[in-house]
C-alpha cells in the first residue's frame, strides 16, 4: 500500500511533496497598488468573471517572504519551510461580489508551487527578493516607520519581470480593509490522452477560503512598479500607467478548504 496526500505516494507517506492540510503561512508583504489598461486587465479573466466596472484596470503587485508550517512545526525544517513569491491580483466581478483575480504568480519553492496549483494559483518558478527589516537598527536595515524604503524584485528564466520601491509614510488605521475581496483561481488540469487535449480532466473556478486572516504592523506610504518584458511571459502587458499606495505588513492565515464556485 502506498501513501501520501501528493506524488510522490510512498510505503510510509513521508516522501510526498505536500502534506495534507492544514496548511499554515506567515509572512511580510511590500504591494504597490497600480492601475494598467482595463483592456488589458479584462483580458486576463477566464470565464465566470468580469471587470469591476468601479475598479476598472485596478491591481495590486505583492512580493511576500513566507515561512509555512502544516500540522507539525515545519518551520523548525526553515530550507522546506521558508520561499518567496511574487503575484499580481486584478480587481474583477463574480456575479456581484467583487474579487481578485490572480493571473500571474512566481514562486521559488517545489512544495509552494505544488500547494499553490492545488488551489489554483498558477505558480511558475522565480526568484523573488526583498528589502528585510531586523530589529537591531543599523545602516544595513530600513524602519518599518516614517521614510522606511523597501525594494523587491522577481526573475524568471533568468529575465527580471518586476521591480518595486515603497516608501513608508503612515501606519494603515485599519489593516483589515486590505482583505476586503477573496482571491479567485482557476484550477485547471489537462487530460495528455490523444484526442483529449482540448478536455480538460478539471476545469474549474474556486474561491480561497483563508482561515483566521490576520495582518500586523501594516505601513503605508507611494509605491513604485515596474513590469517588465521578458520572453515567454505575458506579465508586461498589465504594465502600470499609474501606480497608488506602497504597503509593507505582515500577515498570517490557515488554508484547509476551498469554494468551488463552478462546476
Amino acid at each position: 500500500m502506498l501513501y501520501g496526500y501528493t506524488l510522490p505516494l510512498s510505503p510510509q507517506g513521508q516522501a510526498n511533496l505536500v502534506p495534507p492540510p492544514p496548511w499554515h503561512y506567515a509572512g511580510d508583504v511590500i504591494a504597490v497598488e497600480f492601475w494598467t489598461s482595463p483592456e488589458a486587465a479584462a483580458a486576463t479573466l477566464p470565464p465566470g468573471l468580469s471587470p469591476d466596472p468601479d475598479t476598472p484596470g485596478h491591481a495590486t503587485a505583492m512580493f511576500i517572504d513566507w515561512q509555512f508550517s502544516s500540522a507539525g512545526q515545519d518551520y523548525l525544517d526553515p530550507v522546506r519551510s521558508q520561499y518567496r513569491e511574487f503575484m499580481v491580483l486584478v480587481d474583477a466581478l463574480w456575479q456581484d461580489t467583487p474579487v481578485s483575480w490572480c493571473p500571474y504568480i512566481y514562486v521559488d519553492n517545489d512544495a509552494a508551487m505544488a500547494r499553490g496549483w492545488i488551489q489554483g494559483f498558477p505558480k511558475k518558478l522565480g526568484a523573488v527578493h526583498q528589502t528585510r527589516a531586523f530589529a537591531a537598527q543599523g545602516q544595513a536595515t530600513p524602519q518599518v516607520g516614517p521614510g522606511g524604503r523597501f525594494a523587491a524584485t522577481a526573475s524568471t528564466a533568468g529575465q527580471r519581470i518586476a521591480e518595486a520601491l515603497v516608501t513608508l509614510d503612515q501606519p494603515v488605521p485599519d489593516a483589515a480593509a486590505l482583505l476586503t475581496r477573496p482571491t479567485v483561481n482557476l484550477r485547471h488540469f489537462p487530460r495528455l490522452v490523444a484526442g483529449q487535449h482540448d478536455q480538460p480532466a478539471v476545469h474549474e473556478l474556486v474561491m480561497a477560503v483563508f482561515d483566521n486572516p490576520r495582518i500586523d504592523n501594516a505601513w503605508a506610504g507611494t509605491g513604485e512598479l515596474s513590469l517588465l518584458p521578458a520572453r515567454g511571459e505575458e506579465l508586461a502587458a498589465l504594465a502600470p500607467t499609474r501606480t497608488g499606495l506602497g504597503l509593507r505588513f505582515s500577515m498570517s492565515y490557515t488554508v484547509t478548504d476551498l469554494r468551488i464556485l463552478t462546476p
